[in-house]
């Protein structure tokens, strides 16, 4: 099965649509909600939206899988003619023309690589093919350290920039055969423009997911608000690890404990560090992030997993991040919050 962005079976959050407990509060007129789902990015998509009728709900359903289609063929690595693959695939070092769209996607993640020391880095895609968690198949053996070196010696943020000249927009790689993989950010940055399209629409109540990134706006069907929860690092989908209001923000978690699979007796982890070359080891098990908008949950939310649980925490001191993050802990789990994410729990939960 074609899989164009890597955390396929990541579904970390979990919509609420109704709420979660709503026993004190004062009725409210209900209006009705519709619930729309799909495919996209190698995920599923999902809109919750309150007061429209089953042909808005069409022709809504329609727009919504047109755009994600054209977000798949700008980002997608595993569409050989996407936009970024063109890219990719040129070995050409002079300014290559993009969309807007494109720029701002690479301006976020550059800046974000830069804030969590490289960590998020979107050119590592050699070393996300080289242990199978791109278009190429999964090794039959564990990498050597030369074939690492090989795929490391092709990365680097310091070779991609983003030039703005004249009112358009280009990439420029100082690598001829450096290769971007945005799959780190594609899913809030569908997110985030299925959003827009809620607003170009004239939908103001309505709850948007694109795998494990999402936003909200306005009220569900209950007149309360859109509520997420954070599930459990565990196989069962509604183990509940806490619940937050994120009305007006996105949210994003990255996770080791679902895409991974086994080679030579050891559990292989999606999540590869640029520093090492490798999957990461540590205990740190899932990152969530409340932002602005899910491009930039999404972006944190993967530095931070590779960074590990003492150095993302002294990052989201740092940048004053909103952030929850689960740790292995013997035969359970630990957890920790920043300040700025505690203001978004419900029921003071934890």
């Amino acid at each position: 099965m074609e899989m164009t962005f890597l955390r396929v079976a990541l579904l970390s959050v979990v919509v609420l649509l109704a709420g979660c407990d709503n026993s004190n509060a004062p009725e409210a007129p209900k209006a009705a909600a519709t619930v729309l789902e799909g495919k996209t990015m190698g995920t599923f998509w999902r809109v919750s939206v309150v007061g429209i009728d089953k042909a808005q709900a069409d022709e809504l359903r329609h727009k919504v899988q047109t755009q994600l289609d054209a977000d798949d063929q700008l980002l997608s690595t595993w569409k050989n003619d996407s936009a970024l693959m063109r890219f990719n695939h040129s070995t050409s070092m002079t300014p290559w023309p993009v969309s807007e769209a494109m720029a701002d996607i690479v301006t976020e993640s550059l800046r974000i690589g830069r804030k969590t020391q490289g960590a998020m880095d979107i050119t590592v895609g050699p070393l996300v093919n080289l242990w199978g968690f791109g278009p190429d198949k999964q090794p039959l053996k564990t990498p050597t350290q030369s074939q690492i070196d090989a795929a490391k010696a092709r990365t680097g943020l310091e070779f991609l920039s983003v030039i703005n000249r004249s009112g358009r927009q280009y990439l420029q790689k100082s690598l001829p055969d450096l290769y971007v993989d945005l799959s780190t950010v594609g899913e809030g940055y569908a997110a985030d423009h299925l959003a827009r399209l809620m607003a170009q629409e004239g939908i103001s109540r309505y709850l948007v997911s694109v795998g494990g990134a999402l936003v909200s706006r306005g009220m569900n069907a209950d007149g309360q608000p859109w509520r997420v929860a954070i599930q459990k690092p565990t196989d069962r989908e509604n183990a509940v690890q806490a619940i937050v209001d994120i009305n007006g923000h996105g949210i994003s978690t990255s996770g080791s404990y679902r895409n991974y699979y086994e080679l030579d007796g050891q559990r292989i982890s999606h999540v590869i560090d640029p520093q090492t070359g490798r999957p990461i080891t540590h205990k740190l098990v899932s990152v969530t992030v409340i932002a602005p908008t899910a491009l930039e949950a999404d972006g944190w939310d993967t530095g931070l997993m590779v960074l590990g649980p003492q150095k993302a925490q002294q990052v989201v001191r740092e940048q004053g991040l909103a952030v929850y993050m689960i740790m292995k802990e013997g035969d359970g789990f630990t957890t920790w919050m920043s300040p700025q994410f505690r203001a978004f729990l419900v029921g003071g939960k934890n």
